[in-house]
């Protein structure tokens, strides 16, 4: 997969991988695992179409459950700087 290709909230996740998420409204996580055959999510604080790109694909099926995303996390900006 083109590693430049965006995809939209909404849209269907083409294959399993890393994601970076393009969002300048605030602080989203930076990049989420998302499954094939999902949607993207859309932003949790905002609901405003949130913008993705693929890092590194993830081939196979996964070793686990997966959980569904239907919303990305708003994460507080003091927490976030904690962790950094």
């Amino acid at each position: 997969m083109d590693g430049g290709a965006q995809f939209e909230t909404g849209s269907i996740i083409p294959e399993n991988g890393t994601y970076r998420v393009i969002h300048a409204a605030h602080r989203l996580p930076v990049e989420v695992t998302l499954v094939k055959g999902e949607k993207f999510p859309r932003c949790a604080k905002c609901a405003d179409a949130v913008g993705f790109e693929l890092i590194r694909a993830t081939p196979g099926k996964f070793i686990y459950q997966p959980m569904a995303i239907y919303e990305l996390p708003v994460l507080d900006e003091d927490e976030f700087s904690a962790h950094a």
